[in-house]
């Protein structure tokens, strides 16, 4: 039989007040799964893309989000890994995270260290691993190389700018605002470029001597791709993992060969595919937030029935990540 919860559901794809908090009954888990009490829900910009139809990744009507921390409260049949009580973090490509309880597989779940709070553990968990597999194995970032991270003073861009500062590079950043740049600075950046009034691909020439960077980090796509393009040394990566302000449009892939440079478009699911990888991702992960190396606030937290609120001060730039209580 199963347990009364509730949890946001999207019935049509729009603005922020499509999300409505709706009584669901939640399952007993079955072999290999969990149940779990959910105790904070990250919100992330793939939700908002989930949410307005951007992505057509969740079947309608659907409970959207895709990371959270909770306690197992069942455990399925074959499950050794956990018992009631443990505390976990994890990440569902099927959404369902907005929700007060749900049932998972056990296989996506991950211990979570005591000390960590929980809203700093489900808003930064999907973005650290992101960061992580971003200057570890995009591009792995060397001592001595050059980077450019757009918007710096966001959510991924804040510890991509922290994880290549301690790996050893100089890093430039940009930022869309006053607060963002000191955001991005406080992350470890060197300089910061007001993306939107300066010419990013100018700036970053004369901060490196006219070489230009090994690396630039791209998750804003439409505004600021062109200005990484041409920030990038010979044989630069682009490495473009998001378009917050839209997709880029199609260009000639020949423009690449006047500095023998590449672009990607990585995902974080195939560097996380197998279980070892999930777990020793995020074991170093939690040991760098334990060791305080890095930068971690939330930007506020809301109830999950205001779900809404929370989407509507992320589309509007404000500083987050944000969280949602369940």
């Amino acid at each position: 039989m199963g347990i009364a919860s509730e949890a946001i559901v999207i019935r049509a794809y729009g603005g922020p007040d499509v999300m409505v908090i709706e009584p669901i009954e939640v399952p007993q888990p079955g072999p290999g799964e969990l149940l779990v009490r959910q105790r904070a829900a990250s919100v992330n910009f793939h939700d908002i893309y989930v949410r307005s139809g951007s992505y057509r990744t969740l079947d309608l009507p659907g409970i959207p989000g895709l990371e959270a921390v909770g306690i197992v409260e069942a455990v399925g049949e074959g499950v050794a890994d956990f018992q009631p009580g443990d505390r976990i973090a994890y990440i569902a490509r099927n959404y369902g995270a907005y929700a007060r309880a749900r049932v998972i597989s056990a296989s996506l779940a991950v211990p979570v260290p005591a000390g960590i709070d929980d809203g700093v553990a489900s808003a930064w968990f999907l973005k650290g691993l992101t960061a992580q597999a971003l200057v570890d194995e995009v591009e792995p970032v060397r001592p001595g190389m050059a980077v450019l991270v757009q918007a710096a003073g966001g959510g991924v861009g804040q510890l991509v700018a922290r994880m290549a500062s301690l790996r050893g590079a100089r890093v430039i950043g940009t930022a869309g605002s006053p607060e963002k740049a000191d955001i991005a600075r406080a992350a470890g950046c060197e300089d910061v470029i007001a993306y939107r009034d300066e010419d990013v691909s100018a700036r970053v020439m004369a901060f490196t001597g006219g070489a230009g960077v090994d690396a630039a980090y791209d998750a804003v796509g439409a505004d600021t791709f062109e200005g990484s393009l041409a920030s990038l040394a010979v044989k630069g990566h682009l490495v473009h993992y998001g378009q917050a302000s839209g997709p880029i449009p199609p260009f000639d892939l020949s423009r690449l060969g006047v500095r023998s440079a590449k672009v990607s478009r990585p995902f974080l699911w195939p560097y996380i595919a197998t279980r070892e990888s999930l777990l020793a991702a995020s074991d170093a992960l939690f040991k760098a937030i334990a060791a305080g190396d890095l930068p971690l606030t939330l930007g506020g937290r809301f109830d999950l029935a205001e779900a809404g609120k929370a989407h509507a001060a992320l589309e509007a730039r404000a500083a987050g990540p944000f969280v949602l209580d369940c």
